[in-house]
């Protein structure tokens, strides 16, 4: 199969990336290597493809390349990506995130439509579900509010999908991520800045009390549940939740980070973020069912498989 993967010079793409070449697939990569966290990195992911995937350094803002692109290529899908990640930074600078994550999304669906591509994989994410109170998150649960900018532009994308597949004819899958992480994961976020700064001795912000909760899922499942997506060919548009179905507070997770470390942290305690869920948990009874998603790994041999990977680094 022809796939092209945007942000796939990233943490979740990269992995994928990896797996669809491993399995024999013809894969392009389409990644405008955006300096949100350093460069390097992604590179370094790319490199990692051993010149078998084809690379466009392009942004999918650009509505004229990606139309070129998607024509050239003729993939037979999609598997979008790529997006300007995070709850706290889209509150600061929100613009930027509907450019890329509203606008940017539009410009592939609508390539895909001219270029008569049949299969288009969304990543949304658990922050779509907002101040949910029915816990755990089914994806036909409504959303009459969502707490950031971010979760609004993805909630949008996903409203964009389903248009494009009314109109359009396009098989639509849309994945709501909850909280990955594993190894490659962003410096930027929770469980790699956490093991980082308490491995050099430094402060760790804590936001809150420490009794959020979040469903953290390992990046080797996630990788199962977008294989899943690509391959499925059921309703023409369809969402699921892949998450690992448990959750953990702030202060288990960092309880977790210590044991594997062999150090405690030093807390810098602050107040409570604006846009922060108070809790995300997953219900994967439809991505089992459908997708053959089977989540493996709980965070107890998560984070020890991470920070084994972090200390491989030599830092």
């Amino acid at each position: 199969m022809k796939v092209v993967v945007t942000g796939g010079a990233g943490f979740i793409g990269s992995h994928v990336v990896r797996r669809l070449l491993a399995d024999g697939h013809a894969v392009s990569v389409i990644d405008n290597f955006s300096d949100f966290y350093p460069p390097a990195i992604k590179r370094a992911n790319v490199g990692s493809f051993g010149g078998r995937a084809k690379i466009f350094e392009a942004d999918i803002c650009d509505f004229d390349e990606m139309q070129s692109i998607l024509a050239d290529g003729r993939f037979e899908s999609i598997v979008h990506l790529g997006a300007r990640a995070g709850v706290r930074p889209s509150i600061q600078n929100p613009k930027a995130y509907i450019d890329t994550n509203i606008t940017g999304t539009y410009n592939l669906l609508e390539g895909a439509r001219a270029a008569d591509t049949k299969h288009f994989v969304f990543a949304s994410s658990s922050s779509v579900y907002g101040l949910a109170k029915t816990v755990p998150f089914s994806e036909n649960l409504p959303l009459p509010q969502t707490l950031s900018p971010y979760a609004a532009t993805k909630l949008a994308g996903e409203q964009l999908c389903g248009n494009f597949s009314n109109l359009h004819g396009l098989r639509v899958v849309c994945l709501r991520f909850f909280t990955v992480y594993g190894p490659g994961q962003r410096p930027d976020l929770a469980i790699h800045k956490f093991t980082d700064m308490i491995e050099r001795g430094q402060a760790i912000p804590k936001f809150g009390d420490g009794n959020t909760r979040r469903d953290y899922t390992y990046i080797d499942d996630i990788v199962q549940g977008v294989l899943g997506a690509i391959a499925y060919d059921g309703e023409p548009f369809d969402i699921f939740n892949l998450g690992e179905s448990e959750t953990t507070t702030l202060n288990e997770l960092i309880a977790a980070l210590e044991t594997s470390l062999g150090k405690k942290a030093v807390i810098e305690q602050l107040p409570e973020q604006p846009g922060d869920m108070p809790r995300t948990c997953a219900d994967i009874s439809k991505a089992r069912r459908l997708l053959g998603y089977d989540p493996r790994t709980k965070i107890a041999d998560g984070i020890p498989k991470f920070v084994e990977w972090y200390r491989g680094l030599g830092k």
